[in-house]
């Protein structure tokens, strides 16, 4: 019971990697507050905030399931609120809702630009700020950015260069909190996977069932995240960790129950 009457918001948490750290914190007591689009079934995305809540509560603690748009700063101070008003504070911020799209800089729609940067930069940035003053009141509070690490080397720009700039707008997130908030004592990190994670993009946007099966399961990002946002927050920011070296400094070796299928060589994840 690590996180026992620990408060936790998880942007994205309905499916996925989100979920995954949701369930995962919830089975060590946590509270959970979790924000999701779908409340309704959808015909290409698992479930809807409210089954992900049934799937969630595997633990003593609360679990709240709130409809949220980070795009929208009434969404935001709305979710928020809704979810201090329910805890009494906020100990964990987890910021994962993230969009994806891999077309070169010709073929991307502004639309697609401008969401990507909307929820992943933007979102992430308003989320954070919103949610700052109720950390500073926490014993040991952590924010948790799912992004990769800082890398300049040209190549991951030519790749996908309107994702790049998002996703690291991101982690830049990361940099300037963590410099920001070191005199409250709030932990500033990031989290990225080793390898491809099987999720709603992998199979309906980037690979199909063809990269689903050499993906890992969630629950190996999910496992790291436990073990990072349990270390002391004044001594731990401004990291941006793999979930395979997470694991390993805990003495954790064999990744082999994470795979969709073991026998099949993994795929490596974008940045790595």
């Amino acid at each position: 019971m690590e996180f026992l009457n620990k408060n936790v918001l998880i942007t994205g948490g309905s499916r996925g990697i989100g979920k995954a750290i949701a369930k995962k914190l919830a089975s060590l007591g946590a509270n959970i507050a979790f924000v999701g689009k779908t409340v309704d079934p959808h015909p290409k995305l698992d479930g809807t905030i409210y089954t992900a809540a049934e799937e969630i509560n595997v633990g003593p603690g609360k679990i709240l399931p709130l409809q949220g748009d980070i795009r929208f700063e009434d969404s935001i101070h709305s979710f928020v609120q809704n979810t201090v008003e329910a805890f009494g504070g906020i100990d964990i911020l987890i910021n994962n809702a993230s969009a994806i799209s891999l077309l070169p800089t010709e073929q991307i729609e502004t639309k697609r630009f401008d969401l990507m940067h909307a929820i992943n930069v933007r979102g992430t940035f308003l989320v954070s700020k919103e949610c700052i003053p109720y950390l500073k009141n926490s014993v040991n509070p952590h924010i948790l950015n799912l992004s990769p690490p800082l890398n300049m080397d040209p190549s991951w720009f030519g790749k996908h260069l309107p994702y790049t700039m998002s996703k690291y707008g991101m982690s830049m997130i990361v940099m300037g909190l963590a410099e920001e908030l070191r005199n409250y004592r709030i932990g500033v990190n990031a989290l990225w996977p080793k390898t491809t994670i099987a999720t709603a993009a992998v199979q309906n946007l980037l690979g199909g069932e063809f990269l689903m099966q050499r993906s890992r399961k969630p629950e190996i990002v999910a496992d790291a995240a436990a073990l990072i946002l349990q270390r002391p927050s004044f001594e731990c920011t401004g990291n941006f960790f793999i979930d395979e070296d997470v694991l390993r400094s805990s003495g954790i070796e064999d990744f082999t129950e994470y795979a969709i299928n073991p026998e099949l060589k993994l795929m490596p994840d974008l940045f790595l």
